[in-house]
């Protein structure tokens, strides 16, 4: 039985998928080599279009948006090419079988790895509360009928109007009764009302009618399903996740400090995720130049100063160009991800890699003047030094049962060998979660390149 507030991988199927993936690999792998065995040397050009149609699968599998589009069409091609040059119906037939192959595994394998998770049950809330936003996401509340749809099912709505005050807001809901809470709205109002929230002990629900949603995506609420999500203060399952803090600020996703943040002042770049942050990076450096005033301390206990950009998550982001970049594997493993990107130039003068990652409880950035940040994609100035905390396991998040509970990159797996290692550990039955090494705080820093 899993521990309260945590969650497990739904297994239904999912072992049965792996397995149907491996296998799929297997016949693929077989039958290519066979051919080439068979028919030398004219069967090596039947090799090549299955390691090709193999490849461009396997790349659909591994990741996402335009590589993935890219490595489905490489199938695509080599798989037409091969049945047009190697016409004869032998021949023919052997090709077709081999796009079965990889049809079938690139389905299997993308079912094995989706982010579904079980949470445990929790206890239906007498007076819900949500907290909507109007003019969050260009209106996406009133597009989708929000308000009318939380009526429906019972749950108060309170409208935020310009000029108020969330976080009061909030307050006066839980202090008139209020049993658990949801923001409708973008992460930055998301942040206010998950500190309040955890403040309180009550539960949370965050609801995606924001225009980005980060912190609903690593949450695992589908962020197309507005009216859905609703369901969380209805009958959803609860976790427990982290919260962090910046000089006493709450923040559920990030907060960017240096050229980066700067950038994030001017209107033009709140768009950037972060996915796209080492582009955006080179863009921003060129108008301003490196922020050599930030002083930080490595994990090895180094005083460094100068960066182009310090990113300081609630929990560590993937920014490998795999499935599930930009995202966060887990929320609730009590620690910060810190990504520090280096000035152009710094790598050959200093001898250190230029981005590099580590998790820890706390952060510290020393300056001489206010420092520029970007907190959840809204700007700010903070005073220095600039401490980060983690705050492990502060806030209980409801999320629908129909929701998928997980972050995208909680069981997508980074690299091919860690893919097929990570097929035929679910085929065997055992956890499918990517998740990061637990640590302690007396040996939790960890350093790695990107």
């Amino acid at each position: 039985m899993s521990r309260p507030g945590r969650p497990r991988p739904r297994v239904r199927g999912r072992r049965t998928a792996a397995a149907v993936a491996l296998a799929a690999a297997a016949w693929v792998l077989v039958l290519s080599v066979a051919a080439a065995v068979d028919d030398f040397p004219r069967g090596l050009l039947l090799l090549v279009c299955g390691a090709l149609v193999a490849a461009g699968a396997w790349q659909g599998v591994l990741r996402r948006g335009w590589g993935r589009v890219a490595g489905l069409a490489v199938a695509g091609v080599a798989l037409t090419g091969g049945v047009v040059v190697l016409a004869d119906s032998g021949y023919r037939r052997t090709v077709l079988l081999l796009g079965l192959g990889a049809v079938v595994w690139y389905a299997a394998a993308r079912s094995a790895f989706r982010p579904d998770v079980e949470l445990p049950a929790a206890e239906r809330p007498r007076r819900p509360v949500v907290v909507v936003n109007p003019r969050s996401g260009d209106g996406r509340a009133a597009r989708t009928g929000l308000v009318a749809a939380a009526r429906e099912r019972g749950i108060a709505v309170v409208e935020l109007r310009p000029g108020e005050d969330l976080a009061a807001l909030v307050r006066g809901a839980v202090e008139a009764g209020a049993d658990a809470v949801g923001m409708a709205g973008g992460d930055g109002s998301q942040a206010v009302v998950a500190a309040v929230a955890a403040e309180a002990g009550l539960p949370y629900a965050c609801i995606p009618s924001g225009t980005r949603n980060h912190f609903a995506l690593d949450l695992g609420v589908d962020r197309t399903d507005v009216v859905g999500a609703l369901d969380a203060l209805v009958d959803g399952g609860e976790r427990v996740v982290d919260l962090a803090e910046v000089n006493g600020r709450v923040f559920v996703n990030n907060v960017s400090l240096g050229v980066y943040a700067e950038a994030v002042q001017d209107g033009g770049y709140r768009a950037a995720k972060v996915r796209t942050l080492l582009a955006t990076v080179p863009e921003a450096l060129a108008a301003r130049g490196g922020a050599q005033d930030l002083r930080w301390t490595t994990p090895g206990g180094r005083t460094m100063q100068g960066a182009a950009v310090v990113l300081v998550g609630n929990g560590q982001y993937r920014l490998a160009g795999a499935a599930g970049a930009g995202t966060r594997p887990a929320v609730d493993q009590g620690l910060l991800g810190v990504t520090v990107v280096d000035p152009p130039g710094s790598r050959e003068r200093r001898g250190r890699r230029p981005v590099r990652q580590w998790a820890a409880p706390e952060f510290r950035v020393e300056a001489t003047q206010p420092v520029a940040a970007g907190i959840d994609g809204e700007a700010a100035v903070l005073a220095p030094p600039v401490t980060f905390r983690a705050r492990p396991a502060a806030l209980r998040v409801r999320i629908a049962a129909h929701h998928p509970g997980a972050s995208p990159s909680a069981i997508e797996p980074v690299g091919a060998l860690a893919a097929l290692r990570a097929l035929a550990r679910i085929a065997a039955g055992g956890d499918p979660r990517q998740l990061p090494p637990r640590v302690t705080p007396a040996v939790g820093q960890r350093d790695a390149a990107v």
